[in-house]
């Protein structure tokens, strides 16, 4: 008997399934290819990834140096970044590969080359030289070795060993860099060769022979400004030695009692002054060791009967610069007494008998004076001084009374306030960046320095994109900026504060018991912008939206029109498919929902029992005053969303503005809500069930009647003017943590989610992010995540297309509601807009993320749009300017010539996957399954090289760009893995193949993933380095040079040299040669400029190793030579001896 196997009958059902599902799947391609016949332009050979510029000021700023001759600013950070600045426009950033802290930064000075030490014991040559600047060499010192070597020597003096290299000095048109260490030795580096010298300074050799201490780390280097040959150290415990380098002892040891933080000569090379903890500063003279010339406590209270003054903070640092005609600068930071409780940081400003002392904003991380001349032994002639802050740069101004400071070009005020969303127009209308530009003119502060800004090296590249690009970014405190970011620059140009509308609580005890937020209840979380009306709609974390019109002329608003809306709806209670009760609506932030996050925060309330719950009052109170209005945007419409029954207003998730139309629609988890602001009448208020009608796929049914809410006709809402309920003040449901499903949080997230310290784990992206149903509480919990206004066939049936709106929900599916318009003109303005569903339901995995539609070529099809008018004009005007004002642009696609069957194409993305869906059939011709195990984070519909395409950026990193309308994949590149909700809520793509994101608190990163850009990128950036001659040496005068004055020079090559000190040993560092040398420069340049610069680089490390081969041959030679006198002298002592004498 035949054995019967169940197996091979599984394997040949799955065959024939797979068959099936293939041949209906090519079926479908094929109908979909007949039914979308439109060529397509865009390849694969069209997209390349690569970052452009990222503006703003750097995060966590560590280090700081000028090159006084190129007039180029650097910064360091905490993270290993280097950001550099020139003239305005003319910015660089760079990244060293370790991410290690930046200790200190030094230019060769007019050499077009930078030195970086790192916290990771590293040093780094920078070639400025390039567009791109690179690593030319890299020094590993070898901590390990040293650890052993001095191991007993330091624990003896209790040494912490936290970084072994503390401070470098490289004196002026000097190639050999002074390396101070923890352990207190100084090793000298060739920065040509980047290698070590045998020549080293230890620490027991340049302390007290009778000191049993250790002197601490090396905390300052530098040179006799007179005296190249006399090198001055100072160590933390109070030590200044000064170091003779020829005959390699101390000529002298200054000992002081206090802690030493830095040093600084005089011109003259006769006095140093040195800064201490205690809030002291000592002058010594060079040939007086025994004590100081003079002692001065700049903020300590001078006691009477001769006592010292009390003891204030340190002076963390302090420059001594002098002019030929006046007295001489001593500028320090710090040293503010101790009983300046809450005063702020200061820099101090000693001139003469004068002290002025300024006050900033941020904690001083460094700070330097710029001068006149880049030699230490010349008048300094000091004209500013760069303050770097915590989260500022600010450039003060010495030589006008008062001490101004420099307006500062460069965009480093992007987080004045916490940036919480930000939107990238490309290709925006030529006349709008000249119209923000003129109404922010007039918002520029006053009381700068009229000089020019002094940091002004470098030149701008070469311009290659014509077209206006525009960041918008919301903050925290309400506030919007415009910024022009056309051809990789950034200049602000507008800024909108959205807060003034409404009451403000001077303290904590006065808000009103209504907020939902604990913090920054104006924080901005959605912005929809018309680009050719002009009209701004922002959506605020207090559920509020506000509607703002352009214009160029002051108005005084008397009242604020306002509208109060209640957008609340409850499910009846029904079996779920286990068959246990499921839960009526819940509460934000409960439920069984496994993508839920947290608790519930407000007290839990039954609608039943009223009586003293919060009910029809807003978060927020809209000023009674009249309000002034300048010139730019002006308040149009106040929408506030009410408490209902105790329940606070749900954030809103989506928002869209019609200016055709004069619609606004915004969507929460509640549902959605349609407001004409022109007639400032609400059209539509329906929960997100009844929106479904009866074709809803879950059955969920709402309550009737519904409770806290009044029966309304055709989804009206009521209006109502709520007084406030005194109660206790509920804990905020948006600080620090999330009420909605993951696909929300994006744009839910308060803006205290983008502060640095927000862990991973806190966000909701690493949940599971199934799209499938599995719980009645979560289908009870569909939010509004899409919103499009569109001019299209909302039915099958359809001949002809005609307004309406498309609503996307967190369930995958899209609804379309039909919108019936009144003419335009007066009767725009009286009769009613009649809206209604459609019954058009379409589904798809995962949250709908963005729409837009096609038309038969494949080209993108904007909403209808009304061009800008100046709405403040005089009651005079005729009637037809009027009806010409509300004149919307025409953008039907349909023609004569064309089918109406094969109309448009309706392009929808979610987290999940894309569908193109022809109209009016509402045939689905293309599908692409974006991710199967990631989601998608953002995904934009673009124009590109007169095409279109779909773009779209993973949580697992991932940037991907699909063609249109066949959904062909065109890009997938792992770009950026995301580690935080920062980048979630700010990261979009537009059009020009052109992307941002906000890379950290401070910082917007700029990518494009168009191909052309990236080959325009090199001519686009700007030259940091630019050829100018290096100053005069200051003329020694006649009688110097007759009696030996003056500066005396050294030859450092025969003291630091490997015929004078030998080699250093090669277990102490490790060279590690840099990509900046010629292969860096052939994968980064392009063109005739790239060829000059491969040419220039070759031809300098061909010199190079010419100068090391030719160094090495003298070297041979001095050894022959060597040897041939030793063999002499051998001969010569044994010639006349006999061989029984040896």
């Amino acid at each position: 008997m035949r054995k019967f196997n169940i197996r091979k009958v599984l394997d040949g059902l799955t065959a024939v399934s797979s068959s099936s599902s293939a041949s209906s799947s090519s079926q479908q391609q094929q109908s979909g290819n007949r039914e979308s016949d439109i060529p397509e332009t865009l390849q694969s050979e069209h997209f390349q990834l690569c970052k452009t510029v990222r503006h703003g000021f750097p995060y966590q700023p560590s280090a700081l140096a000028f090159d006084p001759v190129q007039k180029i600013l650097a910064i360091g950070t905490q993270t290993g970044a280097l950001r550099l600045f020139g003239r305005p426009g003319v910015e660089c950033y760079c990244q060293h590969d370790s991410e290690a802290a930046v200790i200190q930064l030094q230019f060769l000075i007019n050499e077009g080359a930078l030195v970086s030490a790192l916290a990771d014991d590293t040093l780094h040559l920078w070639n400025l030289r390039q567009k791109r600047p690179a690593i030319l060499h890299s020094l590993k010192f070898n901590r390990e070795r040293q650890r052993s070597t001095q191991k007993q020597t330091e624990k003896e003096a209790g040494i912490r060993l936290d970084k072994w290299i503390t401070f470098c000095h490289l004196p002026f048109q000097s190639k050999w860099l002074y390396v101070g260490t923890e352990r207190g030795n100084i090793h000298i580096v060739n920065v040509e060769s980047f290698t070590l010298s045998g020549y080293v300074i230890m620490w027991n050799k340049a302390i007290e022979l009778s000191s049993k201490s250790h002197p601490g780390p090396v905390v300052h280097i530098s040179d006799n400004p007179m005296d190249e040959g006399k090198l001055l150290i100072g160590y933390e415990s109070g030590t200044v030695v000064l170091w003779d380098l020829k005959s390699k002892k101390a000529d002298y040891r200054y000992t002081h009692d206090e802690a030493i933080h830095s040093v600084a000569w005089h011109h003259e090379g006769k006095q140093f002054i040195c800064s201490h903890s205690d809030g002291t500063l000592t002058i010594w003279n060079i040939k007086s060791p025994a004590k100081p010339l003079q002692t001065i406590t700049p903020h300590g209270k001078q006691l009477k009967d001769g006592k010292k003054p009390e003891p204030c903070k340190p002076i963390l640092k302090v420059e001594y610069k002098t002019a030929r005609a006046g007295e001489p600068f001593i500028i320090l930071s710090g040293g503010l007494s101790y009983d300046t409780v809450g005063r702020r940081p200061c820099l101090t400003v000693m001139h003469g008998k004068s002290t002025a002392v300024l006050e900033m904003d941020y904690s001083i991380v460094d700070f330097l004076t710029l001068c006149e001349t880049p030699y230490p032994n010349d008048f300094q002639e000091p004209y500013a001084v760069v303050v770097l802050l915590e989260k500022d740069l600010v450039v003060i101004d010495l030589a006008q009374n008062g001490y101004p400071i420099f307006e500062n070009p460069y965009p480093l005020n992007i987080h004045e306030s916490p940036v919480t969303c930000c939107e990238y127009f490309a290709d925006c209308p030529a006349d709008l960046i000249p119209a923000l530009y003129s109404v922010g003119a007039r918002q520029k502060r006053q009381g700068y320095s009229k000089k020019e800004w002094p940091i002004s090296g470098g030149n701008w590249g070469s311009v290659t994109q014509s077209y206006p690009e525009i960041i918008i970014t919301g903050h925290a405190d309400g506030s919007i900026k415009f910024w022009d970011a056309s051809a990789i620059t950034l200049q602000v140009l507008y800024k909108l504060k959205t807060a003034k509308v409404f009451e403000k609580s001077r303290s904590k005890d006065d808000r009103p018991n209504t907020d939902i937020v604990d913090e920054d209840p104006y924080a901005i979380q959605i912005i929809s912008w018309c680009l050719e009306s002009r009209m701004l709609c922002i959506a605020g974390v207090s559920a509020h939206v506000i509607i703002y019109r352009f214009s160029k002329q002051e108005v005084t608003t008397e009242v604020i029109p306002m509208l109060e809306v209640r957008l609340l709806y409850e499910i009846n209670d029904i079996d779920s498919p286990d068959g246990e009760q499921a839960p009526p609506l819940p509460t934000p932030g409960t439920g069984s929902n496994p993508q839920s996050i947290a608790p519930q925060s407000h007290p839990s309330t039954s609608s039943s029992s009223s009586d003293g719950l919060r009910d029809n009052v807003p978060c927020l109170k809209i000023k009674s005053s009249p309000l002034k209005q300048s010139a730019g945007y002006q308040i149009e419409l106040v929408i506030q969303l009410v408490w209902v029954s105790g329940e606070p207003p749900q954030q809103i998730t989506s928002l869209a503005v019609n200016s055709a139309y004069g619609l606004v629609v915004f969507g929460n988890c509640n549902g959605t809500a349609m407001v004409d602001y022109l007639q400032k009448t609400v059209l539509l208020n329906l929960g997100t069930i009844e929106l479904y009608g009866s074709n809803d796929p879950y059955r969920r049914e709402p309550r009737s009647p519904r409770k806290s809410r009044q029966p309304s006709g055709a989804g009206l809402c009521d209006i109502n003017e709520g007084t406030t309920v005194p109660e206790d003040r509920c804990k905020s449901p948006t600080s620090d943590i999330f009420y909605f499903s993951a696909k929300m949080s994006r744009k839910l997230s308060l803006p205290t989610e983008l502060k640095p310290d927000l862990d991973v784990r806190d966000n909701s992206f690493s949940r599971s992010r199934s799209s499938s149903v599995t719980s009645i509480d979560k289908e009870s919990r569909e939010a509004i995540s899409a919103l499009h206004f569109c001019e299209t066939f909302t039915r099958k049936a359809d001949t002809s297309p005609s307004p309406c709106l498309w609503v996307g929900t967190t369930l995958g599916t899209v609804l379309v509601i039909v919108l019936n318009l009144p003419p335009g003109g007066e009767q725009r303005l009286s009769q009613p807009v009649i809206v209604s569903p459609s019954g058009t339901i379409l589904r798809l995995k995962g949250a709908i993320l963005r729409m837009a539609f096609l038309d038969t070529t494949g080209s993108l099809v904007p909403p209808a749009r009304e061009p800008w008018r100046e709405h403040n004009v005089s009651e005079d005007k005729d009637e037809k300017d009027k009806s010409k004002k509300r004149r919307p642009v025409s953008v039907s696609p349909s023609s004569s010539s064309q089918e109406i069957s094969e109309n448009q194409y309706a392009v929808i993305c979610s987290e999940k996957q894309a569908k193109v869906i022809s109209l009016p059939s509402q045939n689905c011709i293309h599908k692409q399954n974006i991710t199967e195990t990631s989601f998608v984070l953002r995904g934009d519909i673009v124009a590109l090289s007169n095409s279109s395409c779909l773009a779209c950026f993973c949580a697992n990193g991932h940037i991907m760009t699909f063609s249109l309308p066949s959904l062909r994949p065109l890009l997938d590149v792992y770009y950026l893995p995301l580690t935080n909700m920062r980048i979630a809520r700010t990261f979009c793509f537009t059009n020009n193949g052109q992307a941002s994101y906000l890379v950290s608190p401070t910082e917007i990163q700029r990518i494009t993933y168009s191909q052309e850009t990236c080959e325009n990128l090199q001519e686009m950036l700007g030259e940091l380095f630019t050829p100018v001659e290096t100053p005069e040496a200051p003329n020694r005068g006649f009688f110097k040079g007759l009696f030996g004055g003056g500066a005396q020079s050294l030859d450092r090559e025969e003291l630091f040299g490997e015929s004078a000190s030998g080699k250093a040993s090669r277990s102490l560092a490790q060279h590690i040669p840099g990509p900046g040398g010629i292969e860096g420069v052939k994968g980064s340049a392009s063109g005739v400029i790239g060829e000059l610069a491969r040419a220039r680089i070759a031809l300098d490390e061909r010199g190079q190793k010419l100068g090391e081969l030719d160094e090495r041959t003298a070297a041979m030679l001095s050894s022959a030579d060597s040897f041939s006198k030793h063999a002499h002298e051998m001969m010569m002592k044994y010639k006349d001896k006999k061989w029984y004498q040896f």
